[in-house]
């Protein structure tokens, strides 16, 4: 048994590192480790707290690790251009917005160590497991927070989610914690969201839609990039 799980392990670890190289991001096996173990303690949770609706270790692999780490290089792009700019003083802060089970808000943090990541979830115990994965994997700019995103004022430089809501509800929902000079939303979405975009109020712009290609999985995927008009 352990045997066949080790193997298992390995295999997905392989899977995963091919994948981090096809996006170019080059992780270290420090970081890898830190994915593979987020991965072990989102199934650990998933028996009891129900993170996720996924519960096979390989699909968690593909539609929730991988398809979070597509999105990575354009946030690292964007958080060095706020960098370059002079905009972020104290460093760029991303708010994760109904990340439930940390995704993809842990991957963001393991993946982006200069940016502070806040997961925010209504649910109690989702974001009790955001603050046990920055305590065993060791992520300092990680932090778990139980609120409606609709109270928090904080300024965030890049509030993001995935598969959340209607892009209106979510800008709608969580205008009030974003920077009013520079912050931007950073939407991930399956195909591109044309009936969603043409919903969106006067006073949010489109200024990109992002094809993302995801390693191992058939299927579309963006990022809609977002500002205040």
């Amino acid at each position: 048994m352990t045997m066949s799980l080790n193997s298992s392990q390995d295999s997905l670890r392989l899977q995963l590192q091919a994948g981090a190289e096809a996006l170019e991001l080059g992780l270290s096996d420090a970081q890898l480790t830190q994915l593979m173990d987020f991965l072990a303690l989102l199934q650990k949770w998933n028996k009891v707290y129900n993170l996720t609706s996924v519960r096979d270790p390989q699909e968690m692999m593909t539609h929730h690790l991988l398809d979070s780490l597509a999105a990575v290089a354009p946030l690292r792009r964007h958080a060095a251009g706020l960098q370059a700019q002079g905009r972020v003083p104290a460093g760029v802060r991303l708010l994760d917005v109904g990340s439930g089970g940390g995704l993809p808000g842990v991957v963001f943090a393991v993946c982006c160590p200069d940016v502070d990541v806040s997961c925010v979830d209504t649910v109690g115990k989702k974001a009790a497991f955001i603050q046990q994965a920055a305590v065993a994997l060791k992520l300092r700019n990680l932090h778990g927070v139980h609120a409606r995103v609709e109270t928090l004022s904080t300024p965030f430089d890049i509030i993001s989610c995935r598969a959340f809501a209607s892009l209106q509800d979510f800008v709608t929902w969580s205008r009030g914690a974003l920077a009013a000079e520079h912050g931007v939303w950073l939407a991930m979405k399956g195909k591109h969201p044309d009936d969603e975009i043409a919903a969106l109020p006067a006073n949010v712009s489109v200024f990109h839609v992002e094809q993302l290609a995801v390693p191992c999985l058939d299927a579309e995927r963006c990022i809609v990039w977002m500002k205040p008009a």
